[in-house]
């Protein structure tokens, strides 16, 4: 009860009193080894219709951990739950900041704590649903420990960034931490940044600091699954939501988010789909020029998939589920029986 109770006094610090309030009813009201399902897997794999049957079979409420479905206006390009599934299952952490604004995995860290907790106060199942690994291994793990941030040195990393592209510093950061390197794309600014930062602030390669070991700082008994399917069925599920993604309006949404600052968030303007996007439409957007477009969008979306496979897999906390052996119904079932199993009531 003391280490949940610190982890509550840290929180309520950090928020600078912002959420004062509920914080002091949730920390009363929520004990510890609160069950918490994790429902983890490739883009496209079938996440939000499963956690939706689950929550709506339990009683549930869906935490998102979609790193870009937090940001207000990028709904077509993140296949970002409707308003009407919104209105029949309750969803966290969606729409909760502008796109000029930064959101980061310690940022998810707290937000998805308070949105637990808030939901088992209720007696209700969080489910927290996405494919972002990162932010999920921050979330089971705590965040990495390293250095405060250093203003004169970051700004200093941030002009090499625009003088020597991010590739070439993702480059650099390979042969300086190749396991850090591994985990992150060579286009993600924030973490490449943050990395040199660290190394430059420590002298240690940033896979040298100890996160890497659970220590369950929320007090959670979390039930963590990875979804997936066969690489071709994946794939061509893949191929499929991008063109529906182009046909409900993609280059539509780009063209005026980039009338919102945009493009001055480097995480969202570079993920995947938006950035495809914002280079097609420097081109004289020709015949050719979106056909260019379009398979650059389904290549690297299906790159992206290839790599959360390689990230789940050194996650020893995760069980994986063959959707293509379990139809929708069977796979609800067999994560309902396993987190009633578990329940510490029973």
């Amino acid at each position: 009860m003391a280490h949940i109770k610190s982890n509550n006094e840290k929180l309520k610090q950090i928020l600078r009193g912002v959420y004062q309030p509920e914080m002091e009813k949730i920390s009363n009201d929520v004990g510890p080894q609160k069950k918490v399902i994790v429902l983890a897997g490739p883009t496209c794999v079938g996440k939000t219709a499963l956690s939706l049957k689950i929550a709506s079979e339990l009683g549930g409420e869906i935490v998102n951990a979609d790193s870009m479905q937090v940001y207000r206006g990028l709904d077509v390009g993140t296949a970002k739950v409707t308003l009407a599934e919104r209105q029949n299952v309750a969803h966290h952490l969606i729409d909760i900041r502008d796109v000029a604004e930064s959101f980061t995995a310690v940022d998810f860290y707290h937000e998805a704590q308070l949105a637990c907790d808030s939901i088992l106060a209720r007696n209700k199942v969080p489910i927290i649903t996405g494919g972002t690994g990162f932010y999920l291994h921050v979330l089971l793990y705590g965040p990495p420990k390293g250095p405060p941030s250093d203003p004169e040195l970051r700004k200093k990393l941030e002009n090499e960034m625009e003088k020597f592209s991010p590739e070439a510093m993702y480059d650099r950061l390979e042969k300086l931490d190749p396991e850090y390197a591994a985990s992150i794309t060579s286009h993600d600014r924030v973490k490449i940044i943050r990395a040199f930062e660290i190394i430059s602030l420590t002298q240690k390669k940033v896979s040298d600091f100890p996160w890497n070991q659970k220590g369950d700082p929320l007090g959670y008994n979390f039930s963590c699954w990875f979804l997936f399917r066969a690489r071709e069925n994946l794939y061509s599920r893949i191929n499929e939501r991008c063109d529906t993604m182009l046909k409900e309006g993609l280059v539509d949404e780009v063209v005026n988010l980039k009338k919102s600052n945009f493009q001055e968030n480097r995480s969202a303007s570079q993920a995947i789909g938006y950035r495809q996007c914002l280079e097609y439409l420097q081109t004289e957007q020709t015949d050719e020029d979106y056909e260019h477009f379009k398979e650059q969008f389904k290549r690297a979306t299906r790159r992206y998939a290839k790599r959360q496979f390689t990230w789940f897999r050194k996650e020893p906390e995760f069980k994986w589920l063959d959707l293509d052996l379990h139809d929708p119904e069977i796979a609800a079932d067999l994560i309902i029986k396993d987190y009633i199993s578990q329940d510490p009531k029973n």
